[in-house]
């Protein structure tokens, strides 16, 4: 009998079930679930005895997929990281996290020198009959850790989240329960791997038996060519950020196949999916990465946005209890606003390594159960749906993706040609936050160029501040720090007034 709470038992119970059915469509072929279990045991061999944390640094496919379950197989926690990312913060994540082996790809490796790497390159499918391969699995159990996902961090450096087995398994039945997604289904794999959202993707999916397709990057680029993808292959899932359902909603009309949008990870806008409202079931959704993917639910199509043109975040998922609470975790009644704070199934592990302030936000109730204070300000409605009005600190969405301005900063501070920095963060008029940089130059010779160049070792692209305004000095208050109200604004877009 597989454990529910192990997200791999799940899976090769499901490969047990229907061994030939397809699990993963990529470059045109359908690889069926024991073909991935067969390639998941030949990487899992690859693996040395005993490790707990794996890296994971592939390009998307269906090798990738199998490296995750390899990983777990194993007992370990994988640790995902793009290519594209800065090499000095792949060493960070993966120093951070321990990860005592990286699984990527030959043309990688160079990258990764003074780690342990085990090349899993794209190539021929295992045959399945190869599925098992001796290879003994390590003993786990849903206490597990499952895999560690770094977000911008509020002391200046990325902080790995740590998620269970059974936080994931849990999530794959609050999926279960409001989608019911089975064999007739395939999701679009569209996200990148260190975003929640990859997880709902893969998990929530293979878990369900359904099928996972994943696009060429040429094909993400594009969405006419990414549509066409969907039309191709029959998708009938989308999940992501709300500006992917912003570009879907520009066009004429959307692949027949799709039953189901999921916006996540910013505030969904009625204006961004007026269009595929009476297309497909369109939901809005919430939940912080240190409660594992979605917190709650809402259903746009058949219900109207507030006042305000956006979308509440929807009642708890199965499994979760959600409450508004004042600064003394004191619970509001409907309609006060104060900090979401949530607990249930979902709540993670916390966060990995010495940040024992940060996991202060986990608080461990006298019934045993961990409540996580999310920093997010909201409420909740008569109809019981909450809705979330903004951070309780400088925490921003740049496009869907957590931006901690401390982190930014800290990266800022370190260039030797600044002298001193503030980072702040501004809306513009379709209220998309963007950040400015405000310079005190230790060289007044510095580029601009060389200070991005440096930033860019450290910081993807989207963490980079869109403006720079150069400071003979930082404006002070009486407390000596700097005085916010005194920065000059710098408006992208927004009236003058």
């Amino acid at each position: 009998m597989q454990d529910p709470s192990i997200i791999d038992e799940m899976f090769r119970e499901k490969v047990r079930e229907n061994p030939s059915f397809p699990a993963v469509i990529h470059e045109g072929r359908r690889v069926t679930r024991a073909e991935l279990n067969a390639m998941a045991d030949q990487i899992a061999a690859m693996l040395p005895e005993g490790c707990r944390r794996v890296g994971i640094v592939m390009d998307h496919g269906t090798e990738m997929i199998a490296a995750i379950f390899a990983v777990l197989r194993r007992g370990a926690a994988y640790v995902p990281a793009e290519p594209f990312f800065p090499d000095e913060r792949i060493r960070f994540m993966m120093e951070d996290a321990g990860a005592e082996t990286i699984l990527t790809q030959t043309e990688y490796q160079e990258r990764l020198n003074g780690f342990r790497t085990v090349p899993v390159n794209p190539g021929r499918i295992p045959d399945e009959s190869t599925a098992g391969g001796g290879m003994e699995t390590a003993p786990a159990s849903g206490e597990d850790l499952a895999y560690i996902l770094y977000t911008s961090g509020s002391t200046g450096a990325p902080k790995g989240v740590a998620v269970r087995n059974r936080n994931v398994c849990r999530y794959a039945d609050a999926f279960r329960h409001e989608f019911h997604p089975d064999e007739k289904d395939i999701m679009l794999q569209y996200s990148v791997c260190s975003f929640d959202i990859f997880v709902e993707e893969v998990f929530t999916t293979l878990l369900s038996g359904a099928v996972l397709a994943i696009p060429a990057e040429e094909d993400k680029k594009d969405i006419r060519k990414l549509m066409e993808f969907v039309e191709r292959n029959h998708v009938t899932e989308i999940s992501g950020f709300p500006y992917l359902l912003q570009e879907m909603n520009h066009l004429e009309k959307i692949p027949e196949s799709l039953r189901l949008l999921i916006s996540g990870g910013d505030v969904l806008r009625a204006s961004y999916v007026d269009r595929l409202l009476d297309q497909a079931e369109v939901y809005n959704t919430y939940g912080p990465s240190e409660t594992t993917v979605c917190a709650s639910y809402y259903r746009c199509s058949g219900n109207k946005p507030l006042p305000d043109g956006t979308y509440p975040v929807g009642k708890p998922v199965l499994g979760t209890q959600i409450s508004v609470m004042d600064g003394n975790l004191n619970p509001l009644g409907c309609g006060q606003e104060g900090e979401m704070c949530i607990s249930g199934g979902g709540v993670s592990a916390g966060y990995i390594g010495n940040r024992a302030k940060e996991n202060e936000a986990f608080i461990r109730q006298p019934d045993g159960t961990v409540l996580y204070r999310s920093g997010d300000f909201g409420y909740l409605r008569p109809d019981g749906n909450f809705v979330f009005l903004h951070r309780m600190d400088t925490q921003v969405m740049i496009l869907g993706k957590r931006v901690e301005t401390a982190e930014v900063e800290s990266v800022l501070s370190r260039c030797p040609e600044i002298a001193a920095a503030v980072v702040k963060a501004y809306d513009d008029e379709q209220h998309l936050s963007y950040l400015v940089a405000y310079i005190v130059l230790q060289d007044r010779e510095a580029a601009l160029s060389t200070i991005r160049k440096e930033m860019a070792r450290f910081l993807p692209s989207y963490m980079i501040p869109e403006f720079f305004v150069c400071m003979p000095e930082l404006p002070l208050n009486a407390n000596g720090k700097v005085d916010a109200g005194l920065l000059p604004v710098v408006l992208k877009t927004g009236n003058l007034s």
